[in-house]
C-alpha cells in the first residue's frame, strides 16, 4: 500500500522573481514592491492562509540572503522572523524553515526550533541548506568551504540538533563545532526532529541517506527522479534508514492537454538565452542540480519546476503526479497560481 501523498508550497517571502523569459525581461511590475507595515504582512499572509484553506501540508520559508531578482530569485525576507510570523497565523500547515548552516550555529538554532516547536505544537521542521549562492557566503562573513565540506558541515550541524532534542545534555567535539553541556530548556514537544534536505549531488544523496528524513527534489521526468530515488534508497537501506522525497513541479493545467501544450511552447520560444546563461553561472555553486541540460523546460524557473512536466487538462496532471508517487514521491512541492489545479486536481489527489 502506497503511503498519504503530501503537499508543500513556497511561503511568498522572495522579494522578486527570476526573469528568464523575453516577456518578463520586458514586462515592468514583476518585481515584488518593498512594502512594510501592516500592508506588508497581509501580502505575506494572505496566500499561506490560502494554502492552509485549500489543505497544503507544509509551508516552506526558504532564505535566499541575497539576490538579483533577474536570472535567480531577489533576496527574501528573513526565514526565523518569517517562520515566527506564519507561526502565530496559521493552525495546521506544517513549517519548515531552511536553515544554512555556517550562517547559524547549531546549538541557537536548536533552541530557537524547540521554541517554535512548542508554541505551535509539534508543527515545525527543519530544512537544512548545505549552500550554493557562493557570493552570500563573504557577504555575510559566513565561512564558504568547499562543496562536499559544506556537506560535512551539515551533516555535524544535524547531529547536534538530533542530541540536543533528545533530551539528554552532552557534550560534542567536531571538526566544525564544540559545544559543552547542552540542553535545551524549555523542551520541544515533538519527540523527534524532522529534518529535510536539498541537492542532488554525491554528497547531497551520502548526507541524506545518514541523516535526513525528506529530500527535496528539483523537478525532472520520471527517470531522472526515479533515479536519484533510488540511489538514495539503496545507501539509506544499508544504513537501516528510510528516506522520503518531495517533488519540486509548476502545475500548467488547462482543459484540455492541447491547450497546455500550446502554452507551454510558446513558454519555451520565449526564453532568453543570455539570462540563461547568467544563471548557470551564478549556479555554478551546485552540483547536481541546474546541471546543463537539452530539456528546455528546465530554464522556465528557478528550480525546474516545469521539467516534472505536471503539463496538461486536470486529469493528465492527476495521472502524471500518481506516477511520480508510484516512483517514491511522497511529497509534491507545488506552486499554487494555476486556479484549475487548485480547483480540480488538489482534491482529486486527496481521493488516492
Amino acid at each position: 500500500m502506497m503511503s498519504e501523498i503530501l503537499t508543500c508550497t513556497w511561503a511568498p517571502t522572495v522579494m522578486s522573481v527570476p526573469r528568464l523569459s523575453r516577456k518578463s525581461r520586458a514586462e515592468s511590475g514583476v518585481a515584488i514592491p518593498e512594502l512594510s507595515g501592516a500592508v506588508l504582512k497581509e501580502h505575506l499572509l494572505a496566500p499561506v492562509r490560502f494554502a492552509e484553506q485549500i489543505g497544503i501540508d507544509c509551508l516552506l520559508i526558504a532564505q535566499r540572503w541575497w539576490g538579483t531578482g533577474d536570472e535567480i530569485e531577489g533576496s527574501t525576507y528573513d526565514c526565523l522572523a518569517m517562520t515566527a510570523m506564519y507561526a502565530a497565523h496559521t493552525e495546521r500547515i506544517r513549517l519548515v524553515t531552511a536553515v544554512h548552516p555556517g550562517f547559524f550555529l547549531p546549538g541557537p538554532i536548536a533552541k530557537w526550533g524547540a521554541t517554535l516547536d512548542r508554541i505551535t505544537g509539534g508543527r515545525w521542521a527543519i530544512n537544512v541548506t548545505s549552500g550554493w549562492h557562493e557570493a552570500e557566503f563573504g557577504m555575510y562573513g559566513a565561512e564558504l568551504l568547499e562543496h562536499d565540506d559544506r556537506y560535512a558541515r551539515s551533516r555535524e550541524f544535524i547531529e547536534v540538533l538530533r542530541r540536543a532534542w533528545s533530551g539528554d545534555a552532552f557534550n560534542f567535539e567536531g571538526r566544525f563545532y564544540n559545544l559543552r553541556g547542552l540542553r535545551l530548556e524549555p523542551r520541544p514537544v515533538s519527540h523527534s526532529l524532522e529534518v529535510w534536505q536539498g541537492g542532488q549531488s554525491e554528497a547531497a544523496i551520502a548526507m541524506a541517506a545518514q541523516c535526513s528524513d525528506w529530500m527535496f527534489l528539483n523537478g525532472g521526468p520520471p527517470e531522472k527522479i526515479a533515479t536519484i530515488i533510488e540511489a538514495v534508497r539503496k545507501r539509506a537501506a544499508a544504513a537501516g534508514r528510510r528516506v522520503r522525497f518531495a517533488l519540486y513541479a509548476i502545475p500548467l493545467c488547462r482543459t484540455t492537454d492541447a491547450e497546455a501544450n500550446g502554452q507551454i511552447e510558446k513558454m519555451v520560444a520565449s526564453i532568453d538565452p543570455e539570462t540563461v546563461a547568467r544563471k548557470r553561472a551564478r549556479t555554478s555553486g551546485a552540483r547536481g542540480m541546474w546541471s546543463v541540460s537539452d530539456d528546455p523546460l528546465t530554464v522556465l524557473d528557478s528550480n525546474e519546476g516545469y521539467a516534472s512536466r505536471l503539463i496538461g487538462s486536470p486529469k493528465t496532471v492527476l495521472r502524471k503526479m500518481r506516477e511520480f508517487h508510484a516512483l517514491g514521491v511522497d511529497c509534491f512541492h507545488l506552486t499554487l497560481h494555476d486556479p484549475l489545479f487548485n480547483r480540480e486536481v488538489l482534491p482529486a489527489l486527496r481521493g488516492g
